[in-house]
Parts: structure tokens; sequence; C-alpha cells
């Protein structure tokens, strides 16, 4: 399998590279067909120092992607934390291809049970006091708050909007029309 480590605000030290190396090196024995691996390292500035250091990590086998990103506030925890998501991505995979092969050409596929599907159920209901404030103020109201995101009065429009947090770690703004 080909390795590709890259580091974004984070220097790839030897130590790191060795762990990383190590770590997925071992994922062959799991499924032999990796063709390709990639691993992104990065470093980002967020005020949360539990999601500091993010790990993703790409793999290709026979024209299947398994991808899997983990954050936390160090960079070796990270690593062991997104390979126990791939490893049970793998197993999922693995899991799928055995049955769909195990079963001979022509034979019907089993009658399942249809399953009785459960209602999902409102477990909290929450009402607070909408404060005009600007777009800014918001984003410092979440962060204060701790959340991913956060509904206010946008004072400039005079509307209810939503404030969140991406991925990359910008922020989106959600403007309902009614």
């Amino acid at each position: 399998m080909e390795l590709n480590i890259v580091g974004r605000n984070i220097e790839i030290t030897d130590t790191l590279r060795n762990y990383v190396e190590k770590k997925i090196g071992k994922l062959d024995r799991y499924l032999p067909t990796l063709t390709e691996g990639q691993v992104e390292l990065s470093r980002q500035t967020t005020r949360s120092a539990n999601d500091r250091h993010v790990v993703q990590v790409t793999l290709r086998s026979n024209g299947t992607i398994l991808r899997a990103e983990e954050r936390n506030a160090d960079v070796f925890a990270s690593i062991d934390a997104v390979l126990d998501k791939i490893y049970r991505q793998i197993a999922r995979y693995k899991g799928r291809t055995y049955h769909s092969q195990a079963r001979p050409q022509g034979e019907p596929l089993p009658v399942q049970e249809p399953v009785e599907e459960v209602a999902p159920v409102i477990a909290r209901r929450k009402r607070f006091v909408a404060q005009p404030m600007t777009e800014e103020e918001a984003i410092e109201q979440m962060e204060l708050l701790g959340h991913d995101f956060f509904v206010f009065m946008n004072a400039n429009s005079n509307t209810i909007n939503v404030v969140y947090r991406r991925k990359e770690g910008n922020y989106g703004i959600l403007e309902p029309e009614l």
C-alpha cells in the first residue's frame, strides 16, 4: 500500500511519521486489497483544546473509499481514535462483500420480515428569549456557551437566524425565508 502523510499547520516529525506508518501499516492485515492511503494531520486554532488536532484517513481499496476523521487534544490520541473508526468500517465493508459473495448466483434473496420502525421521540423542548444581536455577537455567545450552533434575532435584518460552526473552523449563517 502506498501511504501519503500530509501535515497542515503541524510539523511531521520522525516519531509522528513512524507512529502513523506503524499503525496504518497494520491495516493491510485486515484488508489486503488496500492500494492507497492518505493521512492528513492538522492543527487548528480553536477555542476548545479538545478539538485542536484533527486526523483524517482516506483509504482506497478496489474502487471503494473508506474515510474517517477524528479530533482530539493530542495528535496520537486522534490517530488511535480514527483507526478505531477505520477498523469498524473495514469490518462492515468486509461483512458486506462476504455476504454478497456467499450467496450463489441465481438464488433469490432471502425474504426478511418487515421490521416495525419506532418513530423518533422529542426528548427535550427548550424555550428561550431571542435577544436582538449582531452576527459577531451571536458567534461570541455561541463560543462562550461551547455550542456548535446558536439561534438569535438578527438586529440588522430583524429576522431569526442560526449561526453554526463548520467543519473547517469557519462559521455559517442560516437565514430562513418566510
